[in-house]
């Protein structure tokens, strides 16, 4: 099955590390003919992974462009209220009208419940809960068609085991997928999907061996999830083939 998606305009916020699930996502997209911006904050990156990210968005940009699409990087820090609707102002000039909008971004810091305070749940909440949500509103102020609207989140596995030491995201994520359910209900008849992906756990580069082992043992084809099996699955439902599928929190973990 061939996935077509030229002529369509993508935006994938989250993607600017390249081996990151957003990247990943972007280079699909890319591959089936979606123009893109992709938004990233790097400040955010520099802190969590401990990398310099210099030259990661330009190297990225230039892979989607060589697959011959247009794309452009917006850095954005969506933990700031107007930051969604800069982003779809500048999708709008530089590329015109999205059809695909792709929740990828995300806030996660580790903490347990001692630890915890009001400033982390700020902070996960500013970027898991309300960006999210403002993205998808702004979205669907924008929208002017009949049909071809697909909205589509990564979520976290809060339904399939719990998350210790990580309170604050798992609540969070969890909202995306009561969102993802609602909100489809809501935009029912106007064109637009609204679907969330669970990836399961994925080697973007932060597992250790011996994490690696144990995840890979409890999976369906032993071995751990990469950002490709979760790009896959976005794509798909940002195609045409996807249309039916609509208020659903797919669960793509390779059986874990």
């Amino acid at each position: 099955m061939k996935i077509d998606l030229s002529g369509r305009i993508a935006i994938v916020t989250g993607a600017s590390r390249r081996a990151g699930i957003g990247a990943a996502i972007a280079r699909k997209l890319a591959g089936a003919g979606a123009d893109l911006l992709i938004t990233y904050f790097l400040p955010y990156d520099r802190r969590t992974y401990g990398e310099p990210m210099e030259g990661e968005v330009e190297h990225l940009l230039g892979e989607l462009r060589a697959l011959g699409v247009r794309a452009y990087g917006l850095e954005a820090n969506l933990s700031q209220p107007e930051v969604p609707r800069h982003i779809f102002d500048a999708v709008h000039s530089l590329l015109g009208a999205p059809s695909i909008l792709v929740n990828n971004a995300c806030h996660s810091e580790s903490g347990s419940i001692e630890q915890l305070d009001p400033q982390q749940l700020d902070r996960h909440y500013a970027v898991n809960v309300r960006g999210t949500v403002l993205m998808c509103q702004e979205f669907l102020r924008r929208w002017r068609s009949a049909r071809g609207g697909r909205i589509i989140s990564l979520t976290s596995g809060q339904c399939a085991g719990p998350m210790p030491g990580e309170l604050a995201y798992a609540v969070t994520k969890a909202a995306i997928d009561a969102m993802t359910i609602s909100l489809a209900a809501e935009v029912a008849g106007r064109g637009v999907t609204v679907n969330a992906v669970d990836p399961g756990p994925t080697d973007t580069g932060w597992m250790s061996d011996a994490l690696r082992k144990a995840i890979a043992a409890k999976s369906y084809l032993g071995r751990v999830g990469l950002p490709d099996d979760a790009a896959n699955l976005v794509c798909f439902l940002a195609s045409d083939q996807g249309e039916w599928i609509t208020g659903q929190v797919i669960r793509s973990r390779g059986g874990i």
